[in-house]
Parts: C-alpha cells; sequence; structure tokens
C-alpha cells in the first residue's frame, strides 16, 4: 500500500507553504520558530499543554474520586481519533476515493505523523476537546439532575461553541486547508463545511459523551469497574462513536449531491443547528440560574474546570484579536494574502457562549468549595 502525494494535496499544501512529497511516513520534526506564523506554536502549546492537564485530571478523577468517566473520554477519544481520521487522509487506502475525495489538508506544526497529514496538537485537540466540554457540564450539574442523554445533549452545544471558535478562525491562518471543490464539503459557512461544524463539532463528541457516561458512568448497583473492563469500554465507545455520527450525519446529505445547489442541505444543517442552539441555551440557563441560587455543581475535583476552559478561550480570542485587522480588510471572504476568513458573527456567538460556559463552570465550582466548607 504506498503513499501518493495527489494533485489536490500537492496544491493544497503548495497554499499552506510546505510540500507533501517524500514526506516521512512516520514522525517528523520541526523547528517551532519556523513554521508558517506565529499563531501555530502557540495553537499547538495551548492544545498539547492542555491534553496533559486534561490527562492529568482524569487520572486524577479515576484514582482519587473513583470515576473512570474522564480517563475514559480521554482515551476513548483517541481510539475515535484512530478510527476516522485516516480514512479522511488517505481515502483511496480505504477504497472511498469515489466517496470521499480529497477533503483537506493540515498545516506542519512541531510535531507531525503520518506523512505529515497529521498533527501532534490535533491527536491532542480531542482529548482536550472532550474532556473540556464534559467537564463544564459536568460542573454544572446537567448529568446528574437531567441524566445521561440530556447531558450529552448539552456536551454537544458546549462542543458546537467552543470549537467552532476554534473552527472558523484555522483556515485564515492556515492551520488546514479545505478543498472547496470536494462536494463533500459543501455548503459552507464562510470558509468552513457546515457538515462539519454539524457532525464533527457536536454530534461526534455528544455521541462520545453519553456512551462513555452509560457505559462506566455511576449507576445503582454496578460495581466499581476494574481496569480491565474500562479498557474494554473505552475500545467499545471510541469505536462505536463514528459509526452513530453516520446517523447524525444522514439529515445533513439530503438532497442533490451534485452541482452547486446545496440549498436543502444547507436548510437541514441550519435547521440542526438551530435546535441545538435553543436547547442548549435552555440547559445552560437552568444550570446557571440553579448555580446562582445555590444549588453545588458536584465537582470534587475542579482545577481544571478553573483553569483550562478560561485559557482556551483566553488564547483563542487573542488570536482572533489579531486576526480581525484581515477579516475587515478582506474581500469577498478572502484576505489580501490569499486565505479564506471565517463567519465573523458566528464566531463571536460561539465566543459569547463559550464564555457564559466558562462563568457559569466558574460558579459552579465556587459553589461546591464553600458548600463543602460549610459540611466541614
Amino acid at each position: 500500500m504506498s503513499y501518493t502525494c495527489e494533485t489536490e494535496a500537492r496544491e493544497v499544501a503548495e497554499l499552506l507553504g510546505f510540500t507533501c512529497d517524500d514526506a516521512n511516513p512516520v514522525v517528523t520534526f520541526r523547528n517551532p520558530f519556523g513554521l508558517e506564523n506565529w499563531t501555530l506554536p502557540v495553537l499547538e502549546l495551548l492544545i498539547v499543554a492542555g491534553a496533559v492537564f486534561a490527562f492529568v485530571h482524569a487520572w486524577r478523577r479515576w484514582r482519587r474520586d473513583g470515576d473512570p468517566v474522564n480517563i475514559t473520554l480521554w482515551f476513548a477519544s483517541l481510539v475515535y481519533l484512530a478510527v476516522v481520521e485516516p480514512p479522511l487522509y488517505f481515502p483511496s487506502w480505504f477504497g472511498l476515493e469515489e466517496h470521499v475525495g480529497f477533503i483537506f489538508s493540515h498545516n506542519v506544526f512541531t510535531v507531525q505523523f503520518m506523512f505529515d497529514r497529521l498533527p501532534l496538537y490535533i491527536v491532542a485537540f480531542y482529548t482536550v476537546i472532550s474532556q473540556l466540554t464534559y467537564e463544564v457540564v459536568r460542573a454544572l450539574g446537567i448529568f446528574e439532575r437531567r441524566g445521561a442523554f440530556v447531558g450529552a445533549v448539552a456536551v454537544a452545544f458546549a462542543s458546537q461553541v467552543f470549537y467552532e471558535t476554534f473552527d472558523q478562525l484555522g483556515p485564515q491562518l492556515l492551520w488546514w486547508a479545505w478543498n472547496p471543490d470536494n462536494a463533500v464539503n459543501q455548503p459552507m459557512l464562510a470558509s468552513v463545511p457546515m457538515n462539519s461544524m454539524w457532525v464533527f463539532a457536536s454530534v461526534s463528541f455528544g455521541v462520545l459523551a453519553w456512551l462513555v457516561v452509560r457505559l462506566v458512568g455511576e449507576k445503582p448497583g454496578r460495581a466499581a469497574l476494574t481496569g480491565r473492563q474500562v479498557a474494554v469500554r473505552t475500545l467499545v465507545a471510541g469505536v462505536l462513536t463514528p459509526i452513530l455520527m453516520v446517523v447524525g450525519a444522514a439529515p445533513t446529505r439530503v438532497g442533490p449531491t451534485e452541482g452547486d445547489d446545496f440549498t436543502v442541505q444547507r436548510t437541514l444543517v441550519w435547521i440542526l443547528l438551530g435546535v441545538l442552539w435553543a436547547v442548549g441555551l435552555l440547559l445552560l440557563a437552568e444550570a446557571a440560574r440553579a448555580t446562582w441560587h445555590g444549588t453545588p455543581g458536584g465537582v470534587p475535583s475542579p482545577q481544571f474546570v478553573r483553569a483550562y476552559p478560561a485559557l482556551y478561550l483566553g488564547v483563542h480570542v487573542a488570536l482572533w484579536a489579531a486576526a480581525l485587522p484581515a477579516i475587515l480588510d478582506a474581500t469577498d471572504g478572502v484576505t489580501e494574502d490569499g486565505t479564506p476568513v471565517g463567519s465573523l458573527w458566528y464566531a463571536a456567538a460561539c465566543i459569547v457562549v463559550s464564555a457564559a460556559f466558562v462563568v457559569a463552570a466558574t460558579r459552579a465550582t465556587a459553589v461546591q468549595r464553600v458548600s463543602e466548607v460549610v459540611a466541614t
């Protein structure tokens, strides 16, 4: 099975500032100060450090608090990545070239895997976004009050707003580039495929959270799981997530798949996103009110919640601020440097709601700490 740097991949790589010819099949290391622009190493450090922080938090939750959900979620995210990413990078290897085609290419960062197609920070990003969104929802007590399914819906919404804060910015700053000629990427909101906004930014992490909570979460009468049981259920959750994603993606593929009229798909995605926003905002408001009136969030290990979501959001706001002048000077959605801009209004909405999640979750942990002090 040989690797080929096909024409579309080569063109996108050149747009991003590198060549995909003769790429190392295993791993490549680069000088972080010699990347395409300064935002790449900043993003890489933020996400890789966040993955380490998330792992430490997850380990403590399991070994100190007896809750294996976080550690399962961390590793199941990697299983999910291992299942879903290779076919996206190399569709011809899996006989999917006629159904998928060349979708996108990441830029090259400090550490790259798989013929320069997979940056280390993307591996870390799966663990970060799953842990971040699950933890802010758990901090708000939504899983405890509403159960696994509603909690997973809240995770899907939290993932939408935190993910799209990142996703709408990436193409402009050359973190990756989409192939707009591929019908799979249509319709788009500015420079981001709307199907990706729905399926990858929300459905996937909502499904993953639901599976993990159902498989290893606390249940009446369930004995403490052994390490072997946790490992097996981690694999099951990671493998089932992309399968259930297909179900979630089905509505977005209704209508014509050829030509340039994607009105049906665009309408359906907006309806799905609209429903998710409406339900998600209601859940967030309800949880914030409960916290405001003194209902504890039930978070025994809140350090990750207090620190990392705010850091993640703050760095992205700074990166958006750096990118804003080019966005305002863009012509027909393209900057003077020739890079496509994201949707500023949608990203702004996501930033505002992400900030609301951060504030509400931080307050929930504060209420929990006060409750613990009073109890002692």
